[in-house]
């Protein structure tokens, strides 16, 4: 590595950083802030994180994400089952195509792989009035 920081794991896929802060923001949902600010503080905190954060920094943020959604999944949590959805598709992929990238990330995402696979499983057959639309991705 020669002293220069690593930045394989910014090129798996756009969809993190384009679907995340708004679906993640629905799952924060306070009552003391409107979604808009909540999104735009996702955002934020996000565009932070490609730009200036770690691969290390960046999985830290996507197993508090995979907290939220498989707390909704489970029941344990309130929140838009839409928005868990959502979120935990975008992050299961994100872990899944870490197989090709060197270092730990894939087998340190292990365990989240597992929780995200049943709760987007539970969430698919959850009864719900509106699903988003995903922009992009792999299945």
């Amino acid at each position: 590595m020669n002293g220069r920081r690593r930045l394989d794991w910014l090129g798996l896929t756009p969809e993190p950083e384009r679907e995340l802060p708004a679906a993640v923001a629905a799952l924060r949902a306070s009552g003391t802030r409107t979604a808009e600010e909540l999104a735009a503080a996702e955002h934020r905190r996000v565009e932070r994180l490609v730009l200036r954060g770690s691969r290390h920094s960046w999985l830290r943020y996507l197993a508090e994400v995979t907290d939220l959604v498989t707390g909704v999944a489970a029941g344990t949590r309130t929140g838009d089952p839409a928005a868990a959805l959502l979120a935990g598709e975008v992050v299961l992929d994100h872990h899944r195509m870490l197989i090709g990238l060197p270092g730990p990330g894939y087998g340190r995402t292990a365990a989240d792989r597992t929780a995200l696979e049943s709760a987007v499983r539970a969430l698919r057959t959850r009864p719900r009035a509106h699903t988003p639309t995903r922009t992009g991705g792999s299945r």
